[in-house]
C-alpha cells in the first residue's frame, strides 16, 4: 500500500492546438511558416494547401528525401498532414528583404525572360503560365514562387529535372525541367529570389489559368 507521503503521479500533455502541433515544423520554417534565413528551409505561409498537403505526403511517403522530414512524417495520418496543410496556407506572415543578385545583369534579365515568356523553340512553358501572372500559384497545388532562396528553388528545379523529386503523373515539372539547360535553372532562380512578396499575397481560384501542359499533381 502506498505511503501516506506519496502523490500521485500527474502526466502533462501537450495542448492539442496547432500552434503546438506545429511547433516541430516551425523550428526550420519558422513559427507561421514565413521560412528562414536557411538556404534550404522555404517559407510554407500563403502557398496552396492541396500543394503543401501533397509535399507532407511525399516527404512521409519517400517521393520526396529529405532525412529529417521523412523520420518526422513517418507515422503521421494523412488527416493530421491535411490540417498542417491548411495551417499555413491560411497564414498570410510578412516576407523577409528579396535576395540580392549573385549574377550579372544580363543573366538576371534572361531569368526574367524566361519566367514570363518561357522558350516556345524548346516547348518551354513561361512560369507564369502556371504559377501565375503574380506568382503567387493557382488553386489547389500549383505553389507560388516568391520568397524563396535561390539556391532553394536551384535545388529543386534540379531534382526535378534527373527525376530525384516527382509528382503524380504526368509530371509536368520533370517534362519542363528536362528541357533547361543549367544556365536556364540558375537564371530563373536568382531573378526569382530577387522578387518582392506582395502583402497578403494568395493563390489565384482554381481554373483562372489554362495549363500550358497536363499536370498529374493538379488534380490531386
Amino acid at each position: 500500500m502506498a505511503g501516506a507521503d506519496e502523490r500521485p503521479v500527474v502526466v502533462e500533455r501537450a495542448p492539442d492546438t496547432m500552434e503546438a502541433r506545429v511547433l516541430a515544423c516551425a523550428a526550420c520554417h519558422g513559427a507561421r511558416g514565413e521560412g528562414t534565413d536557411n538556404d534550404y528551409f522555404p517559407r510554407l505561409s500563403g502557398k496552396p494547401s492541396g500543394y503543401l498537403y501533397n509535399q507532407l505526403l511525399a516527404f512521409r511517403d519517400g517521393r520526396r528525401k529529405y532525412p529529417p522530414m521523412n523520420y518526422l512524417l513517418a507515422y503521421m495520418p494523412d488527416a493530421y498532414l491535411r490540417q498542417i496543410a491548411e495551417y499555413f496556407a491560411a497564414e498570410r506572415p510578412p516576407a523577409r528583404e528579396p535576395e540580392t543578385p549573385r549574377v550579372d545583369a544580363q543573366t538576371l534579365a534572361y531569368g526574367q525572360q524566361l519566367t514570363l515568356h518561357g522558350d516556345p523553340s524548346r516547348k518551354v512553358p513561361a512560369c507564369v503560365s502556371c504559377h501565375g501572372a503574380a506568382l503567387t500559384g493557382m488553386e489547389p497545388t500549383i505553389p507560388g514562387l516568391l520568397g524563396l532562396h535561390s539556391d532553394y528553388i536551384s535545388a529543386q528545379l534540379g531534382a526535378s529535372r534527373y527525376g530525384t523529386r516527382v509528382t503524380a503523373p504526368p509530371d509536368c515539372m520533370h517534362t519542363i525541367t528536362s528541357r533547361l539547360a543549367e544556365r536556364d535553372i540558375t537564371a530563373v532562380s536568382a531573378w526569382l529570389a530577387s522578387l518582392p512578396v506582395p502583402a497578403n499575397a494568395s493563390p489565384v481560384a482554381q481554373g483562372t489559368l489554362k495549363m500550358p501542359l497536363a499536370c498529374g499533381s493538379e488534380a490531386n
